[in-house]
């Protein structure tokens, strides 16, 4: 734990392990104790830092949403581990709890407190932006519970560049807490919500100015940049299946080839050459990636410490870039 690598979470002054660890299929594709197995080989190997959401597994018949923070909740407390861990969670698309007006987010955060099962959030997301509402209300919504000290940081989900940047010239002109992160999809076959622009400026552009930290979800691309889903292979058993086969066309192809070069050239895996160019990119601080089972986790923790020449890191983003010109 003592020589695990750390990294600023932004301007937070918050370190963090590189591989932010996804709790999304803790209570969906890994029950209770696949989900403890699964955490207590991250805290093993140096991770601090899990993301989930109110609404992680709302999805999964029998289900309500809350299933993976009280999951989260129960590890903490039986490992007596909460100071040692930096918790991300969401508010505003659990059913019955949807939206972030400030009556929403008083009643979710207190909800999202008892199934963690502690007494603050490190970072608090707006889990996506209602386009249809003033920017400033999440903002205020998730600044009074900084100020009631349940909320340390507070982060923005799936906004824009234009979206991101109204709320934090709000956020300094009223004094309030500003969106410290920034969670959106983000990887080299998904690269517009960070790096694309609808006419104003992107989500990249806008963090690297504003020293707000970008975080991927879906960094794996349900699991195709894990180098599993191939011509003529073999069929994976997983949910994300259908989804991660859906990227196998001639962009997908190309990246795959870039990534089987250089995972060879360092001997590691695509999953990780994958995660480390993420990493390499100046806006993002950590990518989220998550593992259903321990035997899924060391090609994630190998990131952390895999460091991709810039001639690499650049064949990637050309394979990328070139692929969706074609």
């Amino acid at each position: 734990m003592a020589d695990a690598p750390r990294i600023p979470l932004g301007t937070t002054g918050i370190q963090v392990f590189p591989i932010n660890l996804g709790g999304n299929v803790f209570g969906w594709t890994a029950d209770e104790q696949t989900s403890f197995d699964v955490l207590d080989a991250y805290y093993e190997a140096g991770g601090n830092f899990i993301d989930t959401a109110d609404s992680y597994s709302a999805w999964v018949p029998g289900n309500s949403g809350g299933e993976s923070e009280t999951i989260i909740g129960k590890w903490m407390k039986a490992r007596g581990n909460r100071d040692d861990m930096v918790i991300a969670t969401k508010v505003g698309s659990m059913p019955g709890f949807e939206g972030t007006s400030r009556d929403n987010v008083r009643v979710a955060v207190d909800n999202a407190l008892t199934r963690l099962d502690t007494d603050h959030i490190d970072l608090y997301y707006a889990h996506k932006d209602f386009t249809d509402r003033p920017v400033e209300e999440a903002v205020e919504a998730l600044n009074e519970q900084v100020e009631l000290g349940k909320v340390r940081q507070i982060g923005a989900s799936n906004f824009s560049g234009q979206r991101l940047e109204q709320a934090l010239r709000f956020s300094e002109s009223e004094n309030l807490a500003k969106y410290a992160a920034i969670q959106n999809l983000y990887s080299l076959v998904e690269r517009d919500a960070v790096e694309g622009s609808e006419g104003g400026p992107t989500v990249a552009e806008v963090s690297l100015a504003e020293g707000v930290a970008v975080l991927p979800y879906y960094s794996l691309a349900s699991g195709f940049l894990t180098g599993k889903y191939r011509d003529g292979g073999a069929a994976v058993d997983s949910q994300r299946a259908a989804g991660a086969s859906a990227y196998l066309n001639e962009k997908g192809r190309r990246i795959l080839a870039e990534l089987d070069r250089i995972a060879a050239a360092h001997s590691t895996s695509v999953t990780a050459v994958s995660l480390a160019w993420l990493l390499a990119q100046p806006s993002v601080a950590t990518p989220i990636a998550s593992a259903r089972t321990t035997s899924q986790l060391p090609d994630l923790l190998a990131a952390a410490t895999l460091s991709l020449e810039p001639s690499e890191v650049e064949a990637l983003s050309a394979a990328s870039s070139s692929a969706v010109a074609a």
